[in-house]
């Protein structure tokens, strides 16, 4: 048994975001797992995104069950540094990222995860679902992608790519490191630098998220796949990394995948 309820942090980077970030924090907001710290870091936004963060500010005060919900708002460098802002302000057992336009899938997803939860546990995981803008179903990753989410996943899973998303992918916060700056592939190393720390790592058998199809990888695919090849060569070793992507090649003549 734990000594009391983890407190979980999930961190909502956005800029000029209005369009998509009601629905994520309603999302997070609707949560019936009380021990939620919520992190909404905006790069400055230039459209109406610092509205909807008032007014969802303002509706958290009135929820019964209100969370811990802080922003902030300031240039940042890009995607990553934004990240690593929130993984700062963080104070939470567990941090959880979750993009402005994805969703948390049900009201009790993270009372659910949590229930998998023990005392040496450091990883939570599971499956997201991939939805276009109007909120259709697309089915799971797994289903729409070669991109398999393992049923044991470690740190060699990620060998040949990115087999588990970040938006169902929870992490002990004391284990999880600062992301590179100006690497597109910085998401797969942090995951790579966590499982290799993690003591327990648990598949929830649980949808976590939608997932809004898209995203900054697949608009620079090529120096995403160059970031990609070097971050797997620190991890794995050039011989390794090399046959990792050419079996990469060969499988993006067979399959148009929706996701980077």
């Amino acid at each position: 048994m734990l000594p009391r309820p983890p407190l979980v942090t999930i961190i909502t980077v956005c800029y000029n975001s209005a369009h998509l970030l009601e629905g994520t924090i309603r999302s997070v907001l609707a949560q019936d797992y009380p021990h939620i710290e919520y992190l909404v870091i905006d790069g400055a936004s230039t459209d109406h995104t610092g509205t909807i963060i008032k007014l969802m500010e303002n509706l958290n005060h009135r929820l019964l069950n209100a969370k811990v919900f802080k922003t902030i708002s300031e240039p940042d460098k890009g995607l990553y540094d934004a990240m690593n802002k929130g993984l700062k302000m963080a104070s939470g057992d567990f941090v959880l990222f979750l993009n402005a336009g994805d969703r948390l899938f049900e009201k009790d997803t993270i009372k659910k995860m949590m229930e998998h939860c023990t005392a040496e546990t450091d990883v939570l995981y599971g499956e997201v679902m991939l939805v276009t803008e109007t909120r259709r179903h697309l089915g799971t990753r797994s289903q729409l992608t070669t991109r398999k989410l393992p049923e044991n996943l470690s740190w060699k899973s990620l060998k040949r790519g990115m087999v588990v998303c970040h938006q169902a992918f929870m992490a002990r916060t004391s284990i999880a490191p600062q992301y590179l700056e100006n690497n597109l592939a910085a998401d797969i190393d942090w995951v790579i630098s966590i499982l290799k720390k993690s003591r327990q790592t648990v598949n929830t058998q649980l949808i976590v998220a939608e997932y809004l199809v898209g995203g900054l990888s697949r608009k620079r695919h090529r120096q995403s796949l160059k970031d990609r090849f070097a971050v797997m060569r620190r991890h794995y070793g050039l011989p390794a990394t090399l046959w990792a992507h050419f079996l990469i090649l060969l499988r993006s003549f067979f399959q148009n995948e929706a996701v980077a």
